[in-house]
Formats: structure tokens, sequence, C-alpha cells
């Protein structure tokens, strides 16, 4: 092994950045750039492949700047994505085609509801371990083809490349000489045969995407490439390789030590995202996806897992929106000026509900507003939401047979104490918040580090560090009282008719 560092990119939905790890698996310098999203028509949510690359490119520059660390120092790479979102692109040139369909667009609507009336929702969840939902990839490379004019022809004169995000970045940093991604990203694409761990070809050619358009699989703790010259500063004194590849989900598993059964942790992100470990076998239950966790040489781990659409982003609305929370870390203090909720319940549905609802047409919807309702009730109110939906999927999971008997949390959100906390208390099962609450970048390092003998995945489970555990200590009537008023506050979202707010799609320049 030449080098003593591990570099770790994470690009999420909203910012990039790189994080430099040393032997001992602690995070050195790094640093992030924003990504801003587009937003073409109502409903559509778009990014910039070539500001996807920028933004990664220049937090590298600066990670690297500020340890003063050269392409000398790295001995691998570890990339992990926010996934979903889709990218074409020319194989000759690298330029995309079109912006890059982020996950949470529902500019595919139109195609999922076709697919949906062909009957083909059985055989996406049998297959895939998904649903036909326009949150998953296929949807959106479907519509690329057939909306951005010429992209299916040149595609079958086998000119185009597609990919989610980790691809698309993989296809830079290796100077566009390698086209691939691991079994965890491709996962979550509806295009992957979940118990083989491979491309369903002849599920592919049903919704009209030739495999040769997809990126080949390989283990999520293989060799992906060497990293191109100039990406990284200094003479390249010895070849760096990227060495994993893990979706974030999954790579914060693996940061978390989940890495038994039945171990789980939640990711309060710009989505919440619980993810639990089931072992050896892909369990398909009701209201939750399957996926894969990882895959290390021929051995293939899953996950369970329950997304709800908007958790911290929930906090951003609040404040750049409606002007009542004046930033994130204010919450926990506002909070907690008033004695309780106050009665009102915030459903954040405002691209719907994913996990375990799968309910697309739902709004956000702010329930029991009275003359006494301030501004705390709401930010409460909105913390609540957060711990509220993970209750809903931990419960969704336990009546699939899974039980959770403690939750490892991470994300920016849970440095506040009264998330934590009420997180506990909603749940009844004990809340554990680690020392150092990114463990997506972190997990993925791990992977590429243990990939050229730098640590032993036993070593990396060993160093898991609590930072605070929170035990329940609500009574549980007050704990049932109001989850039941949760209840009842989806259900009333729920029951408000749907209205069309998309155009049907038109090929765009």
């Amino acid at each position: 092994m030449s080098g003593r560092y591990i570099l770790a990119l994470d690009e999420g939905s909203s910012s990039a950045r790189a994080v430099l790890v040393d032997e001992h698996g602690e995070t050195v310098a790094e640093s992030s750039e924003p990504i801003s999203p587009i937003f073409p028509r109502p409903g559509w949510v778009e990014l910039d492949p070539a500001e996807l690359w920028g933004a990664l490119a220049r937090s590298i520059a600066r990670t690297m700047a500020s340890a003063g660390a050269t392409a000398a120092d790295v001995a691998a790479v570890g990339l992990t994505t926010h996934r979903e979102t889709s990218v074409i692109w020319d194989r000759a040139t690298g330029r995309p085609v079109h912006n890059a369909v982020m996950w949470m667009s529902k500019q595919t609507d139109d195609i999922v509801n076709g697919w949906s009336a062909a009957g083909l929702d059985p055989e996406f969840r049998r297959r895939t371990g998904l649903r036909n939902d326009s949150y998953f990839s296929a949807g959106k490379v479907a519509w690329l083809l057939e909306h951005v004019p010429g992209v299916r022809a040149d595609a079958e004169r086998g000119r185009l490349a597609v990919g989610t995000v980790d691809t698309w970045l993989l296809w830079n940093l290796t100077g566009g000489t390698v086209h691939a991604t691991d079994p965890s990203s491709a996962s979550r694409t509806a295009l992957l045969d979940l118990s083989a761990a491979r491309w369903d070809e002849e599920f592919c050619d049903r919704l009209g995407i030739s495999t040769a358009l997809l990126p080949e699989v390989r283990p999520s703790d293989a060799w992906f490439g060497d990293l191109a010259p100039g990406i990284l500063p200094g003479p390249m004194t010895h070849p760096v390789p990227v060495r994993a590849i893990l979706g974030d989900q999954q790579a914060g598993l693996f940061g978390q030590a989940c890495l038994g059964k039945g171990s789980a942790k939640n990711t309060y992100g710009t989505a919440g995202v619980l993810t639990v470990n089931v072992g050896d076998r892909p369990q398909v239950m009701p209201g939750m996806t399957s996926s894969v966790a990882w895959q290390f040489g021929d051995r293939v781990v899953y996950e369970a897992e329950g997304v709800v659409f908007h958790s911290g982003q929930t906090l951003q609305w609040l404040r750049d929106r409606l002007g009542i929370l004046p930033h994130a870390s204010r919450s926990e203090s506002i909070a907690q000026s008033v004695d309780d909720n106050g009665g009102v319940y915030l459903v954040p549905a405002f691209a719907g509900l994913c996990d375990p609802y799968w309910d697309r047409d739902v709004r956000a919807t702010i329930v029991g507003l009275t003359l006494d309702t301030d501004a705390a009730h709401v930010v409460r109110a909105a913390l609540e939401s957060m711990a509220y939906q993970t209750r809903d999927n931990i419960d969704a999971l336990e009546r699939g047979g899974l039980r959770i008997p403690e939750l490892r949390v991470d994300g920016g959100a849970v440095a506040n104490d009264f998330l934590c906390q009420f997180q506990a208390d909603i749940l009844g099962i004990p809340v554990d918040r680690p020392r150092g609450v990114e463990r997506t970048a972190l997990g993925v390092a791990h992977v590429a580090g243990a990939g050229v003998g730098m640590w032993t995945l036993e070593e990396i489970a060993a160093r898991w560090d609590r930072d605070r555990r929170f035990e329940p200590r609500m009574p549980s009537d007050e704990r049932e009282e109001l989850y039941d008023g949760w209840r009842a506050a989806v259900e009333a979202a729920r029951s408000i008719p749907a209205r069309r707010r998309l155009d049907a799609p038109v090929p765009v320049a």
C-alpha cells in the first residue's frame, strides 16, 4: 500500500464533500461545495451534471490543500453518492445529453403510470424489490430516451452511456475510462435482478432500456479504475485506485457498523432513511423496499429500507419559505420553548409520502392550528414529524417480522438532543448517537481502506464509538396518544382530493 490517507468522496443531493481519513479512521481534513437543483417546470427537479462534477472537483482540491496533501499521500478513494438520480452522456465527448433527472422529480409520472397500466407493478416488486414509482431510476432513463431529441437513436448506435451519480462521477474521476457501478447503487434503479445482483436483461427489454447502455456492476469493494492525472495535486507517484463504491444510505449503514442481521440506522438528511441489515437473503416486506446493502467479493448482504422524502429539508422549508426558523441549529431551543406541540402536526408530504404509504398525490399539511398556535409549535411539530415518520417505517418492519431492538442515528439533524430524545420516546427503544454524526463518507472510506489492507472489517466494527444513548422515558400511554394524533394527521392529509399539478411531458431541447 502506498499513501497514508483514504480520500472519501460523498456527493449528496445538496452538496459535494471530500474527506481525508487517516490510518486510524480519523478525519484529517474535509470540505464541501453546495449543489443547486434546477426546477424546469412544476414537479420537475433536475441537476446540472457538469456542476455535480465541478462541485466535487473543487471539494477535492480544497480538502487536499487544507491537509497539505498530494497524490503521493492517498492510498485509495471511496465514492458514495445519492441514488436514483440518472444521467446520460456521450461516450466520446463525455458531455451529458440533458440535465440529470433527480430522485424526487415527478416528470416521469406518465411513463410509470403506463407501466402500471400494462400490469408491470408486480414484476417490479418481484424482480427488483422496489416499486414502479417515479422515485427510482428506470422511469428517468426511459424519460431521457423518449423525450430528449436524438437520444434514442444515439443510444441504439452505442454512442451513449447511462448511470446514476456514482457512475457519472467515476467516469470523470477515471478520465472517461471506466463505466461501472456497484450493486448497492444498481439495486436502486429498478433494473437489477435483486436475487442475482445483476442487470435483469429480460425486464430491461420490456421497459425499452438496453442493458448495453448500463454500467458494469462490480462488487462494492472492487477495483474501479485509477484516478486520472490532475485529479489530485502533485505528481502521481503511484496509481491511486477507486477502491469502493456504495450508495449513500448503504455507506451510512456500514459506517454505523450495522454489520449483523437486524442492526439498523436512521439518517436524517435532506430525506430521512431507515436502513436495516437483513442478512444474506433479500426480504421484501409490505410498505418497504429491499435493496443490496453491499457486495464484498462474492458475498452479497441485503437491506430493507424505508425512505421519507422530507426530513431535514422540512427545517430548510421553515427557514427559507416561511421565515419562522432563523437557522436549523435554533430548532432545538425553539421547540423546547413550548411544553408540547399544542396539538399541531406537520405532515411534510411536499412531494407525496414514500415508505410505508407510497402515496405520491398527498401534499404537505399542517393540522391542529388554533389562535393559540405560534411559530414554536410549528417548529416543534416539524421536528416531531421526523421521528413519527421513522416510527412509521419501524412499525412496518416489525409487522413484516423483523424486530428492531435499538436504533443508531446519524446526519446533521441528530446534533439536536430534542429530536434524539423524542425519537427514543416515540419508538420506545434506545437511540444511539455515534461520536461523529456524518457516517456516510466514513463508511465508504472504511471499505476502501479495507480493500488496500489499511484495516480489517473486524477492526472497523470495533471502532464504532457511542457519543450518547437516549433511553425512552415517555409513558407508553402518552407515546401512543401522540402517535395516534400523527396517524390521524396523515389520514387527514391523504383525504384531501389530489389535484394534478404536472403537465404532460413534452420533448425538450
